[in-house]
């Protein structure tokens, strides 16, 4: 009975060594982290959160995850999950020329919207020069239409640089405030003055 007893108690003991030694040589995916983070930075510097900001964000994530599970000492999972933040990274990478390129023909089209609403608002002050009462509102027109152009201008030489997401935005700036002061200024210049 003794000797079973003992058998027992060294057989526990070889199974708790063995978890032991099992658990005590896991160790962190240093690696793949590494990995994980070269790619999100990578990522980062060819302008991925302003082109694939949904999944540049999910990399950035999942890196962070990685990372809690290393803290958690669950270092199977870390390594997934560091291995998963890496392929967001690099599809993030893989995405940003085609995103680049729809924001380019999205802003070039802005543009050709943004000079036809200036050339309308142009064309009404034009019009409305023969009416001396309405000078005052010609040359209020006048200079904001001098200063889409400018911006305008501005914008266009951005989107020919590396500045596309940039530009993209101040168009779309542009083209809200044209949009919202254009119809009020052709009703403005259209008004007959009234009669003194």
């Amino acid at each position: 009975m003794l000797n079973r007893c003992r058998s027992y108690l060294f057989l526990s003991a070889m199974l708790v060594l063995s978890v032991l030694i099992f658990t005590g040589c896991s160790k962190p995916p240093t690696e793949e982290l590494a990995k994980a983070e070269k790619a999100i930075e990578d990522a980062k510097q060819k302008e991925a959160p302003a082109y694939v900001p949904d999944l540049f964000a999910k990399a950035e994530e999942s890196l962070k995850q990685a990372k809690d599970q290393v803290t958690a000492k669950k270092y199977k999972e870390a390594k997934q999950v560091a291995v998963e933040a890496e392929g967001l990274a690099q599809q993030a990478m893989a995405g940003i020329e085609a995103a680049k390129t729809k924001v380019k023909t999205d802003a070039e089209q802005a543009i050709q919207d943004i000079q036809k609403d200036v050339d309308e608002l142009k064309a009404a002050v034009e019009g409305a020069a023969k009416k001396k009462p309405l000078a005052a509102k010609r040359e209020e027109i006048q200079a904001m239409i001098t200063k889409w152009e400018a911006d305008l201008a501005a914008a266009k030489e951005k989107l020919q640089g590396p500045k596309i997401k940039e530009a993209s935005d101040e168009l779309k700036a542009i083209k809200q405030d044209v949009t919202a002061k254009k119809e009020e200024a052709v009703n403005a210049l259209a008004a007959s003055p009234a009669k003194k």
